[in-house]
C-alpha cells in the first residue's frame, strides 16, 4: 500500500525510508473500516449502517499509540520525549474507553490543508512530532494546520492524529469544525417602540 507521501508526490520507494518515520499502513486499514462511511467514497461499505465495535476503536487508538511510543524510544531530546508522552497519555482514555465514534477530521479534510513551500522552511525547522529536519527530505511534505498557532508537522506524521483525533497535537484546537454562526435578535422594534411614548 502506497503512502501518503508517495501518492502526493507520485513516487515509489524502492528501499525503506531514513529517518524516524513509522509505517501506519495497519493504522488506516483498520480507520478505513470503523471510520464513519463516506457516502461519496467509490468504494461503499457492504454494511452503511454497521458501527464500529469498542474493541476495534480501542484498536485504531493503540496502532496510533504503539507508533507514537516507538518514535518516544528514539527520540532525540528530552522536549521531545515530553511532548511524544503527553500524545500517548492522552490517548490512554480513548483506548480504555473507546467512543462510539471516531472524532477525526475527514481525508478531506486531511487533503486540503495548506502545504507549505520548501522555499518558506529554515534548516533548522523540523516536525514536532519526528523532529526530522524537514529540508533534510528531498521530498518534504509540510503542512500547516488551520489552528491559532499555525503549527507545521509532516503530513505523514500528522495524518493519522488529525484522522482519530481531529485536533493540532500541539495546541489541541479541534481542527475540520464548522463555526456556529451567531444569531443576532433585532431590538429595533423594541427600542422604537420605546421611542414612541417618550
Amino acid at each position: 500500500m502506497a503512502t501518503q507521501y508517495e501518492i502526493e508526490h507520485n513516487i515509489k520507494f524502492t528501499e525503506a525510508r531514513r529517518g524516524r518515520r513509522v509505517d501506519m499502513a495497519s493504522f488506516f486499514n483498520l480507520l478505513s473500516r470503523v471510520a464513519e462511511p463516506d457516502m461519496n467514497s467509490p468504494e461503499p461499505r457492504h454494511n452503511p449502517h454497521a458501527t464500529p465495535t469498542p474493541v476495534d476503536t480501542a484498536a485504531l487508538f493503540r496502532l496510533l499509540q504503539d507508533q507514537l511510543q516507538t518514535l518516544h524510544a528514539t527520540s532525540p531530546d528530552a522536549n521531545n520525549r515530553g511532548f511524544l508522552e503527553d500524545l500517548i497519555l492522552s490517548l490512554d482514555a480513548d483506548i480504555h474507553d473507546p467512543p462510539a465514534r471516531i472524532q477525526g477530521v475527514s481525508q478531506e479534510f486531511v487533503d486540503s490543508l495548506d502545504r507549505v513551500d520548501r522555499k518558506r522552511l529554515r534548516k533548522d525547522d523540523d516536525c514536532a512530532i519526528c523532529k526530522v529536519p524537514y529540508l533534510e527530505d528531498e521530498y518534504c511534505l509540510v503542512v500547516e494546520l488551520p489552528c491559532k498557532g499555525a503549527h507545521r508537522y509532516d503530513l505523514e506524521c500528522v495524518g493519522p492524529w488529525l484522522r482519530s483525533k481531529g485536533t493540532c497535537p500541539m495546541c489541541r484546537q479541534e481542527m475540520g469544525k464548522k463555526k456556529a454562526v451567531p444569531v443576532v435578535e433585532d431590538d429595533d422594534e423594541e427600542s422604537d417602540g420605546d421611542m414612541m411614548y417618550a
